[in-house]
């Protein structure tokens, strides 16, 4: 047994305290704030309620792992419901596209939008689908941090032309605007530009279409109250409000971690589920840390920020589906805006995020609970947000108004936002991104910050910042590849 100290709630901690717990370990997860979920926070207002991060629930099986380590059932606690469709497109020139579990009735549609595309759409799930069982199926549970595994798969990675984006890769098969926009945009759910993000990210594609896409009933705030239920009853300590000031080295190893409130604790391993650019030039020191990562801090690409926009609505709009993606007139010129040029553009895109849809327990009866997510850039921008975000949550409001939602400005209630500032100060996100460094094949795999630290052999990292990257899927499995370096 060794005494497993686990910085950060989030799913990556949560999923690494409980892995370590089951392998006989005494497990104690430190959080900064006074509940658990990292992004994945809760608010409540006047009746309505907001998942605050990941709302898509895929690769279901990974949640039901945790509670199987213990003998136990998920099924026992939450219900998962599937969704269709998974997303609804609503695209500039007015028209629709429902892209779900249905094969023949999403193979209608693209011959409506498209016929010469349904031929090109079956190539390219094909093709997604060998992507999906190296990338994600080999290799998103397999360590990359020596560089021999990195060596070991380049034939493969340069055989998919992962040097390739994900525009590049779907707009071989599509040829319809549309329909390239639908199925390249995938890598913005883990804050990748599509026209940079490798190729392999186009196995996001095989995964939604493997296991579905689920909603848990009560959110993921009820999720992760499980979770949490599941830690204690198997004797993992949490302590809330433990906010690390900084970590003690000795002899190449974190020998202590200090806290803010004066308290101090060692451990035999640490785990560290904060982002590892911060740990790095804030809690251990650049000048102590490993030549890898001084190199991923000096030449990262950070993902792009994130508005996002909460409110009520005393209206339902019932033609809103659960998950709505809103595109704007610019797809790649606006993408550029946001990644290269930290330029915040006057148009934008949105994921409209509609809980109520599945789960009417999210607002009063007979009202809708909303929150509209808007890709732009981070704080590497100078935005003030401050001053522009009251402007901005109503350019998103009326641009709504005019297409989905008429009346929506005035049938909207309790808005608030939050911005890429509001994610530095609440998550520790360098530059305030939303989902640490870009997915880019230079920031992929042994790219990343490694799982298992190169100077500190007892520091392990898990979540988005390091392999296999960014999703709900990604920082869970994260969590494993730990587990897999200390019980190869």
């Amino acid at each position: 047994m060794k005494q497993v100290g686990v910085i950060g709630g989030g799913f990556g901690g949560i999923a690494a305290a409980l892995r370590l717990r089951a392998r006989g370990n005494d497990v104690t997860l430190f959080d900064r704030l006074d509940a658990l979920g990292g992004r994945a926070q809760v608010f409540k207002k006047n009746g309505y309620i907001h998942d605050a991060g990941p709302t898509v629930i895929t690769a279901p099986y990974l949640f039901n792992e945790l509670f199987e380590l213990f003998g136990e059932k998920l099924d026992d606690y939450l219900d998962f419901r599937p969704l269709d469709p998974w997303y609804r497109f609503n695209f500039h020139d007015q028209t629709q596209f429902d892209y779900g579990p249905n094969r023949e009735e999403m193979l209608e549609q693209i011959g409506k939008i498209s016929p010469k595309d349904v031929d090109g759409y079956l190539k390219m799930l094909k093709e997604a689908n060998a992507i999906f069982e190296l990338g994600y199926q080999k290799l998103a549970g397999h360590p990359f941090h020596k560089i021999m595994t990195m060596i070991k798969y380049a034939p493969a990675i340069i055989k998919m032309r992962g040097y390739e984006s994900v525009y590049t890769f779907v707009s071989r098969y599509l040829k319809h605007p549309n329909l390239r926009q639908a199925f390249s945009i995938q890598p913005l759910l883990v804050g990748g530009n599509p026209f940079q993000t490798s190729s392999i990210y186009a196995l996001i594609h095989s995964l939604e279409q493997k296991w579905g896409i689920y909603f848990c009933m009560g959110g993921t705030g009820k999720l992760v109250q499980e979770l949490e239920k599941l830690m204690l009853r198997q004797d993992i300590k949490i302590k809330y409000k433990h906010d690390i000031e900084h970590l003690s080295t000795k002899n190449n190893e974190i020998s202590e971690l200090h806290f803010t409130n004066g308290l101090s604790q060692k451990f035999d391993l640490v785990i560290s589920n904060a982002d590892p650019i911060q740990v790095s030039t804030e809690l251990i020191g650049k000048k102590k840390i490993s030549l890898h990562n001084a190199f991923v801090n000096k030449f990262a690409k950070h993902s792009m920020g994130l508005f996002v926009l909460f409110f009520g609505s005393k209206k339902q709009y019932k033609n809103v589906a659960h998950h709505t993606i809103w595109m704007g007139p610019r797809y790649k010129e606006l993408l550029k805006d946001i990644f290269d040029h930290h330029k915040l553009a006057d148009d934008f895109s949105i994921y409209l995020h509609r809980p109520t849809c599945t789960d009417s327990s999210f607002a009063p009866k007979g009202q809708d609970s909303y929150y509209a997510l808007v890709p732009v850039p981070n704080l590497k921008g100078n935005q003030d947000w401050d001053k522009i975000k009251e402007k901005f949550s109503n350019k998103i409001l009326d641009a709504l108004g005019k297409t989905i939602m008429p009346g929506i400005t005035e049938n909207a209630r309790d808005i608030f936002s939050m911005t890429p500032k509001d994610f530095k100060s609440n998550y520790r996100t360098p530059y305030g991104s939303g989902f640490s460094i870009a997915p880019i094949l230079r920031q992929s795999a042994w790219f990343r910050t490694h799982n298992q630290d190169d100077k500190y052999k007892n520091l392990f990292y898990v979540g988005a910042g390091t392999h296999p990257g960014a999703g709900v899927p990604g920082v869970i499995n994260s969590a494993k590849v730990v587990e897999n370096i200390l019980y190869p």
